[in-house]
């Protein structure tokens, strides 16, 4: 865990925990529908990967500039693909889990703190997680999308911390990407870089104790 300095004048209490969705909450546990869709497209998995995440579209979707829907048709036109994109798009991500353990740890926060979300995401994040029933593991919901700013821009952290009216230094976040735990700690909270659930929980636990 990486952590902002404490100069040790007082003890904070941690009063918020606030995580990303994708690569967290939300991961590819089975890459193998991935794999059969870009041999049937006839292009490498680490270029689909890319054109899903990484593209101009992509990056217009989670300012959401664009819709969720015209990243996926764009997808599909740039791979030739003439079904249904959202078709694609489910093909795409079915190798996807949710995992419980986090979303149960997050609702157990209730009465010791408060439960938040910051995700880079396209405008679909929030009728998925209605779809999945897990938006009660939530109290503040922040998705790039609907708000315009994306991770590690300062401005999307403030968000979710006055939303949930806490201070920086009394909440903490988790995501994977180091430069999102680095833009968390720049604005003054502190922050885990997810590598698994159970060393996260663990940190997270410790954390609570203090």
């Amino acid at each position: 865990m990486e952590r902002p300095e404490d100069d040790g004048t007082a003890l904070i209490v941690v009063r918020a925990v606030l995580f990303d969705l994708g690569g967290v909450i939300l991961r590819t546990e089975h890459e193998a529908p991935r794999q059969h869709l870009a041999g049937r497209l006839g292009v490498e998995y680490d270029d689909l990967v890319r054109l899903v995440f990484e593209s101009e579209t992509s990056r217009k979707a989670s300012l959401g500039v664009i819709s969720e829907e015209d990243h996926w048709r764009s997808v599909t036109k740039n791979l030739k693909w003439d079904g249904d994109p959202f078709a694609f798009r489910d093909e795409f991500f079915s190798g996807d889990a949710l995992d419980h353990d986090l979303l149960n740890f997050l609702r157990s926060l209730r009465g010791r703190a408060l439960p938040g979300l910051i995700s880079n995401a396209w405008s679909g994040l929030r009728q998925y997680i209605l779809e999945h029933n897990f938006e009660d593991a939530f109290d503040a919901m922040i998705i790039s999308a609907e708000v315009g700013v994306v991770k590690p821009n300062p401005k999307i952290y403030h968000m979710a911390l006055d939303q949930l009216d806490v201070r920086p230094n009394e909440a903490v976040f988790v995501d994977d990407f180091i430069e999102n735990v680095k833009g968390a700690q720049a604005v003054g909270m502190s922050a885990i870089h997810f590598k698994d659930s159970g060393e996260t929980l663990a940190q997270l636990k410790k954390l609570l104790k203090n």
